[in-house]
């Protein structure tokens, strides 16, 4: 079996609300979609996030506030946290307990490791990282057909976004007894 996300690059928060919202009202369910934003305001408590049960070490310093109010705001498992050698950020989504486990902890880990553990290959990983460090939001959706991943990958395309990517996961089949 195969999952895959689409992912995307957004600029400013409004862009981001925008995409988050047509995602919504095309479909894709709030627990499905996921954000990482840079924590630029400080003004939120943040987890030091080491644990490797997620999401329940991310939500240490869960983020309130003008920064992920509104259509954020509604995302499944918003928190902050501290991703060593990056800085603070909010999370929302299955996003979070990508970075909230063991990923964090590792040397190389930090957004890097969590994206890879999310199927994007390294190279985008950086990409998408370094992007991140200058002020940027990665937005990603889990798209069960390639109906979902074209339609995603629309909404993206019409609100101005950038780095528009797929990247499949594939999980062994559960082996029978």
């Amino acid at each position: 079996m195969s999952k895959t996300s689409v992912f995307c690059i957004a600029k400013t928060h409004q862009q981001t609300e925008q995409i988050v919202e047509r995602l919504q009202t095309s479909g894709f369910p709030s627990s499905e979609i996921s954000v990482l934003l840079p924590d630029t305001e400080g003004k939120h408590d943040i987890g030091h996030v080491k644990a490797t049960k997620a999401p329940e070490g991310a939500t240490t310093g869960a983020a309130t506030g003008g920064v992920t109010g509104g259509v954020l705001g509604l995302l499944a498992g918003i928190g902050a946290l501290a991703i060593p050698g990056v800085g603070p950020f909010i999370a929302a989504g299955p996003i979070m307990a990508a970075l909230s486990g063991a990923a964090i902890g590792a040397t190389t880990g930090g957004v890097v490791g969590g994206l890879i553990g999310m199927g994007i290959p390294e190279i985008e990983a950086k990409r998408y990282e370094e992007k991140l460090r200058t002020g940027n939001y990665l937005i990603a959706v889990h798209a069960h057909d390639g109906d979902q991943q074209d339609r995603a990958k629309e909404i993206f395309k019409n609100a101005g976004a950038d780095d528009i990517a797929t990247s499949s996961m594939s999980s062994a089949p559960k082996a029978t007894a």
